[in-house]
């Protein structure tokens, strides 16, 4: 993540180089835990996390409850593809302030608007149920899941932004990402266990309420000026060349940067996190058909889960630091296949033990490849086209993974004629593990294009 070559607009070079740097003592890390914008950084990825799995795995659970065909499920996991698309939007993001929210700042401006916007979604959700028809509450999805996308773009901004140099992108990376943890337990887990008492409707109007920590953070948080120097030197918006800029500049600079590499590292992106994805709106199912409990799922994934999740956070960044990125992503691709493919066990015995062993083994290994990968786009980035230049990155490695998930419903359903259907979970989830290999190679490739020495990229 360190980028010691970078210039005074922010750039970095064209591929990781060796570098020497004062490397922080523990105690100074601590101390570091006490800055004021790393609270703010920890409540804005909580903000970032809550809406994500409540129009995705945990929307799935709900509809899977009233009898909804597994087709339906995975083609309406498709509304994710706002976080896919976020990029055609993101140069607004980057050079428009929000009418009269703007006066914040911009972008506490933009996470303010779609936190409210979110919320509204969430309670729209709720009222009108599935009673109203699944086109109804799939739009209230869709909203939510639009602004969620667009807080996606703000937050990563500020968070990248708001770091005085990249080893405090590192420290705010880990800081949003369990912040962002703690939300997917809580949607993913505590609402599992409410819903089993009061009902989805109420469960989701409570998710609602619990977007009131992001927009008191967005209140609290201060509005980063690292960008301000290059964003007013470049021209204004609705000028031909400002509007050259915002839409063009940011992809002809990530390339000027890496050449050749850009390819293999946008290609490298957008296939790392396809052993989560592919299968996502199948777990909660999963676990209805293999007769788990929602009161199991919740303890488990807020006992087990929570601690694994916390251990992968803290191995990622330790890892990171002590051997570089490039041969931590490596080793959370290794992690993503062996945490997904292990849910095929489930299929073959499904007690308490061993689902509290595979979901322990998951939540490790997503919590460490996703700060891996999230600290490596970050440190891709550059000042003046942060927002654009991240969405474009986490646009490339959601698409792929958002469309094929769209289709898990599909291959379970086709599968199960010949495996039965707990088989044709079990062969869906092994066959998705297997798709960590092309990664693995071309993170590989990356490491041998770079040499060894430079491409480990040391947080």
């Amino acid at each position: 993540m360190s980028d010691p070559n970078a210039s005074t607009a922010g750039t970095a070079p064209a591929s990781p180089a060796p570098e020497k740097r004062r490397k922080r003592s523990a105690l100074q890390v601590l101390r570091e835990l006490r800055q004021p914008k790393v609270a703010m950084m920890l409540a804005l990825g909580f903000s970032s996390g809550l809406p994500f799995l409540l129009t995705a795995n945990t929307f799935g659970y709900w509809l899977r409850d009233e009898g909804t065909d597994l087709k339906t499920i995975g083609f309406l996991s498709w509304v994710g593809f706002a976080y896919a698309f976020k990029v055609y939007w993101s140069p607004l993001v980057d050079r428009l302030d929000v009418p009269l929210l703007g006066r914040l700042g911009r972008r506490r401006g933009w996470m303010l608007l779609c936190q409210i916007l979110v919320a509204i979604g969430l309670v729209g959700m709720s009222v009108v149920g599935l009673s109203a028809g699944l086109g109804v509450i799939g739009a209230f999805a869709l909203l939510v899941a639009f602004a969620s996308a667009t807080q996606d773009i703000a937050i990563d901004a500020w968070r990248i932004e708001a770091a005085s140099d990249q080893e405090e992108v590192g420290l705010l990376t880990s800081a949003a990402q369990l912040g962002y943890r703690i939300a997917l337990l809580i949607t993913d887990a505590a609402i599992i266990a409410a819903a089993a008492r009061i009902g989805w409707q109420l469960s989701y109007v409570a998710m609602a309420v619990l977007m009131v920590v992001g927009i008191v953070a967005t209140f609290f948080a201060f509005e980063p000026r690292r960008a301000d120097q290059v964003l007013q030197a470049k021209p204004p918006l609705w000028t031909r060349r400002g509007l050259v800029d915002a839409i063009i500049g940011p992809f002809v600079d990530f390339f000027h940067k890496h050449k050749l590499a850009g390819l293999v590292i946008l290609l490298a992106v957008a296939l790392y996190r396809l052993p989560d994805f592919i299968m996502g709106p199948m777990y909660n199912p999963y676990y209805h058909d293999l007769g788990i409990s929602k009161d199991t799922v919740a303890v488990v994934r807020g006992s087990f889960g929570l601690v694994a999740t916390f251990v992968g956070l803290a191995a990622a960044g330790l890892t990171a630091l002590r051997i570089g990125l490039l041969p931590t992503l490596i080793l959370g691709l290794v992690l993503e296949a062996l945490g997904t493919s292990a849910f095929a066990l489930l299929a073959l015995h499904a007690s308490d033990i061993t689902f509290a062993a595979v979901m322990s083994l998951d939540s490790f290994a997503q919590a460490f490849a996703g700060v891996a990968l999230v600290t490596y786009m970050s440190s891709l980035t550059s000042l003046g086209y942060t927002a654009t230049q991240y969405a474009m990155l986490s646009s490339v490695y959601a698409l792929l993974g958002k469309f094929l998930k769209g289709f898990s419903g599909v291959a379970v359903d086709s599968l199960t004629p010949t495996y039965g259907l707990l088989g044709a979970y079990a062969t869906s989830f092994i066959a998705t593990g297997l798709t960590a290999i092309p990664p693995l190679i071309l993170f590989l490739l990356l490491w041998r294009m770079h040499g060894r020495e430079g491409s480990g990229h040391k947080a």
